[in-house]
């Protein structure tokens, strides 16, 4: 019985021994492999998009210069008008009356001067007498200009070539001096503003040549690119204290009259980056604002290396401007599963097959 007893428990012992090994084995075979790849290198073009308004390169507001009825309107709203065509005519009776009236004193004035002057060139009037003669000749002839000068006001013609926008008043309206009738937009260029940070507006005044002006393209409401592309020509001369930005003007040309005023957008422009390091987002890890990643050594050892990344993104990509070669390893998948001077076993995949999986956009 003792005998059989012992035979037992050694059996027992062989299978916990047995069973003991193989769940070591199977563990061992349940090691996993972090995917890892190395920075991709290559040349990169990278978008960066700013609000935009877009304003008529002349866009002025058409105003009554005198009082008087608005007797016709030869315009309608939205129609492209010729610089000088006629717009609006406001009744010119008073003002034709007050220059006619003007005429026939500057005539009056006309003769006396001639009187004035056979006596004064035969001595029977002073040369005072034959000068404030003159003079008021002068006067009446400056109140016939004056008088022709309101009535050409009533009569409204477009100072440029341009589109009309909605009327503000009809015909037979009394108007008062000033009143606004329209406005007109010259829509053949446009300039569109859009603000930059501090930060790139030092980039691109410190990596541009002398004379070189920056090219842009614009985004439309739409979502469709305008198919001119634009030249930065002017920069505001100071920062906005609030926002830390400064204005850009942009100027496009608008030769089939698409872009009108008031219009929204988003100026697009292009950073080039030669050469530049890429990285898939995901394989960075943030400490106290810091960006890190681990880098695996020779050895199989991670290292969890501090990088600095371009403010430009990429979709699903960081520019790595300082931390990283090409050459190295990084870490992608598993970051919350290790720790910094962990060796892991590792499934190496080239750069540009991991980056072909990543989501990227497809605009």
């Amino acid at each position: 019985m003792a005998k059989r007893f012992f035979t037992l428990v050694s059996l027992c012992s062989i299978i916990i021994a047995l069973s003991s090994c193989e769940s070591k084995k199977e563990k061992k075979e349940e090691v996993a492999k972090f995917l890892v790849t190395s920075p991709l290198k290559l040349d990169t073009l990278v978008e960066r998009k700013h609000v935009a308004q877009i304003h008529a390169i002349r866009h002025i507001e058409l105003r009554a210069l005198e009082r008087g009825y608005l007797q016709s309107i030869h315009v309608d709203e939205g129609q492209t008008v010729t610089k000088g065509q006629r717009m609006f005519g406001i009744m010119p009776n008073v003002y034709q009356s007050d220059l006619q009236r003007a005429q026939a004193e500057a005539e009056i004035a006309s003769l006396e001067y001639k009187n004035t002057k056979t006596l004064a060139d035969r001595n029977v009037v002073s040369q005072n007498e034959l000068a404030l003669s003159k003079a008021k000749l002068a006067k009446a002839n400056a109140e016939v200009r004056l008088a022709q000068t309101h009535l050409d006001f009533t009569d409204i013609r477009a100072p440029f070539s341009g589109i009309m926008d909605h009327l503000h008043v009809r015909e037979g309206s009394l108007l008062d001096e000033g009143e606004l009738l329209t406005t007109l937009s010259d829509n053949s260029k446009m300039w569109v503003y859009f603000n930059v940070p501090e930060s790139e507006y030092l980039n691109y005044m410190t990596s541009k040549s002398k004379n070189e002006l920056l090219k842009v393209n614009l985004e439309m409401a739409n979502g469709q690119i305008f198919n001119q592309e634009g030249t930065v020509e002017t920069i505001e001369g100071e920062f906005n204290n609030e926002t830390g930005n400064i204005a850009f003007r942009a100027t496009f040309l608008n030769p089939d009259k698409v872009l009108r005023h008031g219009e929204t957008g988003n100026i697009v422009v292009k950073n080039p980056y030669k050469d530049a390091i890429l990285i898939p987002q995901k394989a960075t890890f943030e400490i106290l604002d810091k960006k890190y990643v681990f880098v695996v050594d020779k050895n199989n050892v991670i290292r969890q290396h501090e990088i600095t990344v371009a403010e430009e993104e990429l979709p699903y990509l960081f520019i790595v401007t300082k931390g990283l070669t090409e050459n190295d390893k990084i870490l992608v998948e598993g970051l919350r599963k290790v720790k910094n001077g962990d060796k892991i076993e590792m499934n190496f995949q080239s750069p540009k097959q991991v980056f072909s999986s990543l989501q990227l956009y497809a605009e």
